[in-house]
């Protein structure tokens, strides 16, 4: 099997781990030549597709966007440019979307933070004040949070928020 490359030797090329390497594979997104003792080699344009692959998961998409896509970048033509185009616009409004959470996320955050340092610079004869803004209650905070990660909010004791 001259030629072709080991899978640690693809992984070292390409900058991305063994481990990622099986993924993409299992994924259907790259394909190995086994040897008779089941031990996987890639070609030169391995190299190249692991680092395009790479290339597809920075800019956000995910391995299943990823193999709709690659069709066109394999072997191109109306139909398959078409859906492909389709995918990346689907995949970029989903991007959107997600910068929108992000923001408002931010935006509670720099809220609260703010709540917080009035609370440090107040007055101290004042009587004693929550250290979060009453629009910035327990649920509403668990509730921007629980917006932005789909996941329940907990609080030190374990409690859903």
């Amino acid at each position: 099997m001259d030629g072709l490359i080991k899978i640690g030797d693809l992984a070292a090329r390409t900058g991305v781990s063994v481990r990622s390497v099986r993924y993409y594979e299992e994924q259907g997104l790259l394909r190995s030549r086994r040897t008779p003792s089941g031990h996987r080699h890639y070609t030169e344009d391995d190299v190249e597709r692991v680092r395009f692959l790479q290339d597809l998961f920075a800019a956000g998409l995910s391995s299943r966007a990823i193999r709709e896509v690659l069709p066109c970048a394999e072997a191109p033509n109306d139909d398959n440019t078409e859906e492909s185009y389709r995918v990346l616009v689907r995949e970029r409004d989903q991007l959107d979307r997600r910068i929108t959470e992000l923001q408002r996320a931010r935006a509670a955050l720099d809220r609260m933070a703010a709540a917080n340092r009035a609370y440090l610079e107040r007055d101290r004869t004042a009587p004693d004040r929550e250290c979060f803004a009453p629009e910035l209650s327990r649920r509403a905070v668990a509730g921007a949070l629980r917006e932005v990660g789909g996941r329940p909010v907990r609080d030190v004791a374990g409690n859903i928020a």
